[in-house]
């Protein structure tokens, strides 16, 4: 008898299970949007090279298009649908409006999560190949434009809306520096 080729697994999805059944080589992006319908995350090229299907697993940020839903299983996984707080947008989320850091809007959701995953990195004083004293003891770099545009580069916009998501993000990491002083 042939092992299966399937597995039942429960995902932890914007803090709710899901139980479901799935081939080993679904992607955790097919199981976002064709078994869940949460179709926030987007399909761009299907090789991990444009960042549209980012999402945060475990508060870090991961391309779903490249993770197996098999090897997510036990993990917390957000996606743009868990970013906001009910109708309460996220701070990230309200700077992309605030400044037009969409146009088509179809980059958005992957923008907006792997923003979130890079301010977390940044906060915690992961250097990034901008930043120019990676000593520990030079402390967390200043969140320049350099450093933003490195740090988002993993995330293509058809539509160059580049300069508006540079300041979105700023804008956003100020909100968050002004809430936790």
């Amino acid at each position: 008898m042939a092992p299966s080729t399937s597995s039942a697994l429960t995902l932890n999805i914007n803090g709710e299970k899901h139980t479901l059944t799935v081939d080993h080589r679904t992607t955790l992006l097919d199981a976002l949007r064709e078994r869940l319908d949460l179709t926030g995350t987007k399909k761009g090229c299907d090789q991990g090279q444009c960042g549209a299907c980012t999402v945060l697993i475990d508060g870090r940020r991961a391309v779903s298009c490249l993770q197996l839903a098999v090897a997510a299983e036990g993990r917390e996984i957000t996606t743009i649908e868990g970013v906001a707080d009910g109708d309460r947008l996220h701070p990230v989320q309200q700077a992309f409006l605030d400044l037009d850091g969409y146009q088509c809007g179809y980059c958005t959701p992957g923008q907006i999560c792997s923003a979130l995953g890079a301010l977390e990195e940044h906060a915690a004083g992961w250097p990034s190949a901008a930043t120019t004293d990676v000593r520990p003891e030079a402390g967390v770099p200043e969140l320049t434009a350099e450093e933003i545009r490195e740090r988002m580069s993993g995330n293509l916009c058809r539509c160059g809306a580049y300069v508006s998501i540079v300041q979105a993000v700023a804008k956003a990491a100020s909100a968050e520096e002004g809430a936790t002083a």
